[in-house]
């Protein structure tokens, strides 16, 4: 039996975003033995001149979207994943909520499924400034994301979805006293929730394992480890593998997972491009790279 790995996150929380090379690397090492499960945990009900976060001081300043241009900035700087804060001048999101709903819809049709689609929402979201907050939108994703695109639409519009949403608020709204002790409670909305993204590996003998809040490489891999998972290569990929088995990565992805120096790295994948084996797809800060 894997163990569970359930990530408490948004498909629009860019620190989340950030850790996607940190936990392509995870699953790279340990396959089948870890199964991920996202959890959806509501970012905002509603952008505009009322809304707070204080992780990211937005709200701090005449308008929330200009705080979440430079949250986007920074969270870049830091964590090294592509974005486009234009997003926010040309194309605001009113709310997270149906993002949310939208990767839980797809997650009805398996937990690879509701995975695929929060990463095509976020490339969406960060890379491409798509206003992913409508159904038509949503439902345009779904073929991009490789599943049934009629079902998907049903179970988006069912009240099932909506219930299963409350459920997976309701779970990142309970704070676990290790995670409260470690300070890694933020408030949005005037609610408390987990630091996104937060893992919990989930042990066959039920014991959860916290990693909460932004983390290391280090830390991810100790947590899964104590719970029981143990790795099924020590060898890392090449860019090939690595485009081959995730899809879609970016640089800082194929950096993480392939421990190559960021030099080295570009030189072979620009190399890459001008066999025709590999395609650059430029973001306003940076890069992502598809089998050609």
């Amino acid at each position: 039996m894997p163990i569970q790995a359930r990530i408490y996150t948004d498909p629009a929380c860019v620190w989340s975003w950030a850790a996607e090379p940190q936990l392509r690397r995870l699953a790279w090492e340990f396959g089948d033995a870890l199964s991920f499960w996202p959890v959806m945990g509501g970012l905002a009900r509603s952008y505009g001149p009322s809304y707070r976060d204080e992780e990211g001081r937005i709200g701090s300043g005449a308008d929330c979207f200009s705080d979440l241009m430079a949250h986007w900035l920074d969270a870049t700087a830091e964590g090294g994943m592509p974005t486009d804060p234009r997003l926010w001048t040309e194309a605001k999101i009113d709310s997270t909520y149906p993002a949310c709903m939208a990767v839980i819809a797809a997650r009805e049709q398996g937990a690879e499924a509701g995975l695929r689609y929060l990463r095509r929402a976020r490339e969406a979201i960060f890379c491409e400034r798509r206003k992913l907050d409508h159904t038509d939108a949503l439902v345009a994703e779904a073929g991009n994301a490789q599943i049934n695109v009629e079902r998907f639409r049903i179970d988006l519009a069912s009240n099932a979805i909506v219930e299963a949403f409350g459920a997976d608020l309701e779970e990142v709204r309970t704070i676990p006293d290790d995670a409260r002790a470690a300070g890694k409670v933020r408030t949005t909305e005037g609610r408390e929730r987990l630091a996104f993204p937060s893992l919990v590996f989930v042990g066959e003998d039920g014991i959860r394992r916290g990693v909460w809040g932004r983390s290391s490489y280090e830390e991810y891999r100790a947590a899964a480890i104590a719970a029981g998972a143990e790795p099924a290569t020590d060898r890392r990929p090449e860019p090939l593998e690595a485009l081959e088995r995730f899809g879609r990565c970016a640089t800082r992805e194929l950096e993480e997972l392939t421990g190559k120096p960021r030099p080295l790295l570009e030189a072979e994948l620009w190399a890459l491009a001008r066999e025709w084996r590999a395609k650059p797809v430029p973001v306003l800060t940076g890069t992502l790279w598809e089998l050609a």
